[in-house]
């Protein structure tokens, strides 16, 4: 019995490390697709999308894994809780990893043609939001509830810099009709990059489940 519990601690172990590799692939991902924008650099913009087999292959991988440690090994309580857990989370990592694809596309768009202006608070939206998936992925690690609590605070930061992107965006587009089109990209991007907020929220929420066995709605 001793020899067994060993085995499944190694594989849920192993679990969790394919876990955080899948999170960083896709931080790398996001990372890249914003300096693309930044640096108005297609080629970077391109190895974004090509990066996206990798964090499929996670997501198969480590499904693969979790459906067969609950047939095979039967585990309960916290054992159970964190193998549940996973199986949401990949799905909230495997979106962060498709939303960072977008926003290098439309990167690779807007690089075609000098911005019409400076929207400075898609960069700060960016800069949240990579720091609460490092934050995410640090709290999974410590099982720190006090991250969670500070992650899912910042998402509320990235909402109200989409809501004042949006704004400004209706407003370009009544001064000038002729930007609509940037200024539409521009919002796009935005609007990903406040989605990508929400699945690490969601992520975090499943932390909090792992921990407490409490499922809540922690961003009101």
């Amino acid at each position: 019995m001793q020899i067994l519990r060993e085995h499944f601690v190694r594989q849920l172990t192993e679990l969790q490390e394919d876990l955080v590799s899948m999170t960083h692939a896709a931080e790398k991902m996001l990372q890249m697709a914003v300096e693309s924008l930044k640096e108005r650099d297609v080629e970077k913009a391109r190895e974004v999308i090509a990066l996206d087999d990798v964090v499929d292959d996670y997501n198969f991988k480590i499904e693969e894994k979790c459906l067969r440690m609950i047939a095979l090994q039967q585990p309960v309580a916290k054992d159970l809780r964190v193998i549940a857990a996973i199986l949401k989370i990949i799905t909230d990592v495997e979106r962060i990893g498709d939303y960072s694809i977008d926003i290098a596309k439309f990167s690779i768009r807007l690089a075609e043609n000098p911005i019409f202006r400076p929207f400075t608070e898609v960069p700060k939206m960016a800069e949240i939001v990579i720091h609460m998936l490092e934050e995410t992925i640090t709290a999974f690690l410590r099982r720190d509830l006090g991250i969670v609590q500070k992650v899912v605070d910042a998402d509320a930061q990235v909402d109200a810099l989409y809501r004042a992107i949006h704004e400004d965006v209706v407003q370009s587009i009544e001064a000038d009709p002729k930007v609509a089109r940037q200024a539409i990209w521009m919002l796009m991007i935005a609007r990903y990059l406040e989605r990508i907020g929400d699945h690490i929220t969601n992520i975090t929420e499943r932390i909090y489940y792992m921990e407490t066995g409490e499922m809540l709605e922690l961003h009101q």
